[in-house]
């Protein structure tokens, strides 16, 4: 630590047994460095990882677990055993048994970009240019997205390209999305031309 002697109360400056203590706990122990450390990895959300983002999602409300819906499997349909298996190749994924669980764990990248939309979300006003930001910022890399309003009781996700499973679950089940209560969100894949 930078001038531990300005630590030492006064009445304590001038014992000999107590400066040797603070001294070499002072050379064993660096605290700057990890100081340093726990910003970078916890404190500070833009660089957080691992437990940190944990922490930080915890603070905000979100979760780094979804639970995904699987998708139809690549199949013929004599040998369905009720695994929704859907058209040709192209379509789906090969049937591989069922799995242990759906759920599914965001990566520190994908979960950073969710706390921080889950933020926004929290301090947004529920209007549609809001939700709009929101939704760049979640799905910009992917191509356009926005959110327009239907009727009164529908709002319709508008995106041109097919959504993933876990992209649909960031979106129903991450809560990011603020929303009327009596209000149903609805997908619809745009083309634009």
């Amino acid at each position: 630590m930078e001038n531990v002697n300005e630590t030492i109360l006064a009445q304590y400056a001038n014992d000999p047994s107590i400066n040797t203590i603070i001294a070499g706990f002072n050379q064993a122990i660096d605290p700057a460095a990890l100081v340093d450390l726990f910003y970078a990895q916890v404190f500070n959300p833009q660089t957080a990882i691992g437990w940190g983002l944990d922490v930080w999602g915890r603070i905000v409300g979100v979760g780094r677990v979804l639970n995904v819906a699987e998708t139809g499997y690549i199949g013929f349909h004599e040998a369905d055993d009720g695994s929704s298996v859907i058209g040709g190749f192209g379509y789906g994924i090969f049937y591989g048994g069922q799995g242990s669980t759906s759920n599914f764990a965001l990566t520190d990248d994908a979960f950073r970009t969710l706390i921080f939309a889950k933020a926004a979300a929290n301090l947004c006003d529920g209007s549609i240019a809001s939700i709009n930001a929101i939704l760049m910022r979640l799905f910009s890399a992917n191509g356009k997205i926005w959110i327009a309003e239907t009727s009164e009781t529908m709002m319709t996700i508008n995106h041109d390209w097919t959504l993933t499973p876990v992209q649909a679950a960031i979106i129903e089940q991450s809560g990011v999305l603020p929303r009327p209560s009596t209000v149903t969100l609805a997908y619809a894949k745009a083309s634009l031309s």
